[in-house]
């Protein structure tokens, strides 16, 4: 009984982010350590027609250098929570910033498509695994009231560095060509490091299942495997229907970002004039995440409907992106550009902000790192089914279509949610007392075995 009191307090605490102290010292960390992951990735559409014609492959064959990244580091997510739910949440993103920047460095050197996939791929994929999960999921522990802005500021860095990241590559590239800029962005990916080492252990989020399992040194391993990956979610229907969701909207999201500048290209406008495009929508992503942070945390509306609104519109103009290009208009490109770059932001943000409404603060870091294991075969999906298209076709109007039909067809998914219609949200899960689980579970054993041979068989 004395040490109950101290773990019920420490859950609580957990529980309820002090919003605010060094809370947002973790979202200056999550703003640059979000910026040279995902603002890095989005910015990858520059190399693009560099390997193209370096290598002299295929559309499809290029596309999955980026999609193998972004599968890695949705693939091994649930590897970096938990390995944050057994250790240290600063080691492990430290070692992920290593890992980030490493794979650049050797991808500088790559001879082959091979060797652009092990290492932009794999290597710097699964250092980008090791970062994201664990700030986003430490930055959701320290707030409450105000996580959606707090998640909507850390986030707005992928629009800041997507509008200086593409021009600045492009400026790279054309001084250093492409392997002298993936080798100086290697090094900067190292600058991941530092922000690891912001993070303060005691707020790393901690699961009733992973306390249990560390007090009971006997527990078998694959019950510690267990609770540190949280697999119990996977019997939950709201998350499994949530996680769908969001895996139909993760299949046509990046295609813009791996394709756009190509098709920009391909349309007839100058290597700046199609960079400039995705620099107008990384700036207009940036205002979509703090206002649908800020106006999501009014309480106005609840973040599953905002989140359906936004991903629709998104999904609308990613389909008129090609469109917009037909008549040779650079003003209706720029124009679809900003639109869709403020809703793909608007939404970002509110993908994790609905997480712990389903599944409870406790168990969000699980959560996220199951969420992205299971979407990152959507991610691998839809930079080669883009390029496959465009091989086909010869031009990206297929493309663009089939992308945003996901995210549209990723609402339709979110709809069959429990009280989706509500005006409401429903209340928040119930903590289970790992105690009173394994109790329960113990005298449902014992009445089983207490059968007669006939009756248990």
């Amino acid at each position: 009984m004395a040490k109950a009191k101290p773990k019920a307090e420490g859950q609580g605490d957990e529980a309820e982010g002090p919003d605010g102290g060094w809370g947002w010292v973790l979202v200056g960390a999550l703003f640059v350590s979000t910026s040279l992951v995902f603002g890095l990735m989005r910015s990858l559409g520059i190399f693009f027609v560099e390997f193209v014609q370096y290598f002299e492959e295929s559309a499809q064959a290029i596309s999955w250098i980026s999609s193998t990244g972004l599968a890695a580091q949705q693939f091994f997510s649930p590897l970096g929570a938990a390995l944050c739910n057994a250790y240290d949440a600063r080691v492990v993103v430290m070692v992920g910033g290593c890992l980030a920047g490493l794979g650049l460095i050797l991808a500088s050197q790559a001879t082959c498509l091979v060797h652009l996939y092990l290492t932009m791929g794999a290597i710097s994929g699964l250092g980008w695994a090791l970062v994201f999960t664990p700030m986003v999921a430490t930055v959701m522990a320290n707030f409450t009231r105000r996580r959606t802005l707090a998640l909507g500021l850390g986030f707005s860095s992928i629009g800041l560095s997507s509008f200086a990241f593409n021009p600045l590559f492009q400026l790279l590239v054309d001084v250093y060509a492409w392997r002298g800029a993936l080798l100086i962005l290697g090094g900067l990916s190292l600058n991941i490091i530092p922000c690891g080492a912001l993070i303060r252990s005691r707020r790393c989020l901690k699961s009733p299942e992973k306390i249990k399992s560390e007090s009971e040194p006997h527990a078998s391993i694959l019950q510690r495997v267990s609770s540190h990956l949280e697999l119990s979610l996977l019997y939950e229907r709201p998350y499994i229907t949530y996680t769908l969701a969001v895996t139909l909207l993760n299949v046509g999201y990046f295609v813009p970002y791996f394709h756009l500048v190509a098709h920009s290209r391909q349309a007839g406008f100058s290597e700046y004039q199609a960079a400039f495009v995705m620099s107008a929508a990384g700036a207009s992503d940036i205002l979509g995440r703090i206002v649908s942070g800020w106006f999501s945390d009014l309480g106005h509306f609840r973040l599953i409907h905002l989140l359906s609104m936004w991903t629709t519109l998104a999904g609308t103009f990613i389909m008129l992106l090609p469109v917009s290009s037909l008549s040779g208009s650079y003003t209706a490109l720029m124009m679809i550009s900003l639109l869709y770059g403020f809703c793909s932001g608007a939404l970002t943000s509110l993908v994790f902000a609905v997480v712990p409404m389903i599944v409870g603060v406790e168990r969000v870091m699980g959560a996220l790192g199951l969420l992205q294991l299971i979407e990152s075969g959507a991610g691998l999906l839809g930079g080669p089914l883009s390029g496959f298209l465009k091989d086909v076709t010869g031009n990206y109007v297929a493309s663009f279509m089939v992308a945003g039909s996901f995210l549209i067809l990723g609402t339709l998914t979110m709809a069959t949610l429990p009280h989706y219609f509500s005006c409401k949200d429903p209340p928040p899960p119930q903590k289970s007392s790992p105690d009173n689980t394994d109790k329960s579970l113990h005298s449902e054993m014992e009445q089983m075995n207490s059968l007669p041979s006939d009756l248990s068989h």
